[in-house]
């Protein structure tokens, strides 16, 4: 008891969007766009929920101590455990961190008379969204270098890997949206045309592009 500890980071950002990208403090976050209709519902994009003349955006990351389950590494049964545990203490402390940005006014508090029962919370019925980098509506692992930027994930000894990936592997790092009408979705399959302007927009060649959104292509 007492001998790791999870560790979070939290920046509240001014944010507006302009098309299909998000302007971070200074910084543009381009994102992708559903484009097969589900039952004429809009094709979403995150930055639909955020206003061309300016908001509020959350930017957060949640990790544990680099060390957790070091003593099981060479016990493959209890390594796989060891890893598993890690991930759900990661996520359990991302969902709290979530539910204190949310009611707390020190640190945004966008719904302080938030009043849910666990059940609730696992059915997600609270106010905004919290899409990771690498979930469906946030694919490009990528973008983890953009948001690196502005929240300097070392903070809490988050290093990444020139593939994107973070260590220690059970951090978990994205956006918070507030907006009342925000939910998660899929972006699914793209087109090439879309796929060559998100390219455009990210700055970067396609073809080092490719290996980062080899699901949605």
């Amino acid at each position: 008891e007492g001998r790791y500890r999870t560790h979070a980071l939290f920046a509240l950002c001014s944010v507006e969007s302009h098309d299909d990208d998000l302007i971070i403090e200074g910084s543009t976050l381009p994102l992708l766009r559903q484009q097969h209709s589900i039952d004429g519902k809009p094709n979403l994009c995150l930055s639909d929920f955020i206003p061309p003349t300016g908001g509020k955006i959350g930017l957060f990351a949640t990790s544990i101590d680099s060390t957790f389950g070091s003593e099981y590494r060479n016990d493959d049964y209890l390594n796989i455990i060891a890893q598993a545990l890690a991930d759900r203490l990661a996520e359990a402390g991302a969902t709290l961190l979530h539910h204190k940005v949310r009611t707390n006014e020190t640190l945004w508090g966008y719904a302080p008379d938030e009043c849910l029962t666990p059940q609730q919370m696992n059915r997600e019925e609270y106010q905004g969204i919290r899409p990771a980098v690498g979930y469906p509506s946030l694919p490009d692992q990528s973008v983890i270098f953009i948001i690196d930027g502005l929240l300097q994930l070392n903070k809490i000894g988050i290093k990444i890997t020139p593939n994107g990936a973070m260590q220690p592997h059970a951090s978990v790092c994205g956006l918070m949206l507030s907006h009342p009408a925000t939910r998660y979705f899929s972006i699914g399959k793209i087109s090439d045309e879309q796929f060559n302007d998100y390219a455009r927009r990210r700055g970067l060649p396609p073809q080092e592009l490719k290996k980062f959104l080899t699901k949605n292509l």
